[in-house]
């Protein structure tokens, strides 16, 4: 596969991504409007969760900002299995997966985080299939090596190589750490919206652990 047809591949790939994750956002509304965890806006439980869901999100904006410095500009070109990419396959995935805990963690649910950790698995997996079977074109033998060793998402720190030095793409970067941080912006939405729930339901929410 040539790298123009590549490109034009894995852009295809990405535009469904994001086509299906505003359906799932779309979908999934009615439960974050309806549904909240067992503990009020407040209490320390919910506060506790909250605050591990921001620092979920905080570390997943470095990862993906660190992450984009091995592959930003280089993805149909090169195969990166160096620094993050040495230990899983797709630590952006990974790492967006770890922001939606967080997120799901400002509604004080449990099984909020979980359907939408499940929503993210069924999104991302078809795109990581597609996104593999054009890298193995275009890389042929050493890619099925690489997907052979490394797991596709959950690191495996013992894994670890690191590169003698790496070219950075600043607009890529910036790029990604911009959307990243769009995370961010959501938590005093949901946090807004969890607040509002009890003041207009009260006892008739649904309650889900």
């Amino acid at each position: 596969m040539s790298q123009t047809a590549l490109r034009r591949s894995l852009a295809a790939t990405q535009s469904r991504r994001k086509l299906r994750i505003r359906l799932a956002i779309l979908f999934l509304s009615p439960l974050l409007l309806l549904a909240t965890g067992p503990w009020e806006p407040g209490s320390w439980q919910r506060r506790s969760m909250e605050d591990i869901g921001v620092l979920l999100i905080f570390v997943a904006i470095l990862g993906r900002a660190w992450s984009i410095l091995y592959i930003g500009g280089r993805k149909t070109r090169d195969l990166v299995a160096t620094g993050p990419y040495s230990v899983t396959r797709n630590p952006l995935y990974f790492f967006s997966f770890m922001a939606l805990a967080g997120l799901g963690a400002q509604t004080g649910s449990f099984a909020i985080i979980l359907v939408l950790l499940a929503a993210a698995w069924a999104i991302f997996l078809p795109v990581v299939h597609r996104e593999e079977a054009a890298l193995g074109e275009a890389h042929g033998r050493r890619f099925e090596t690489y997907r052979a060793s490394v797991p596709r998402f959950l690191p495996n720190p013992r894994l670890w190589t690191n590169a003698g030095e790496i070219r950075v793409d600043p607009a890529i970067w910036a790029r990604t750490v911009l959307d990243s941080s769009f995370f961010l912006l959501l938590v005093p939405l949901i946090r807004g919206i969890g607040w509002m729930q009890f003041s207009l339901f009260g006892p008739h929410l649904i309650l889900l652990f």
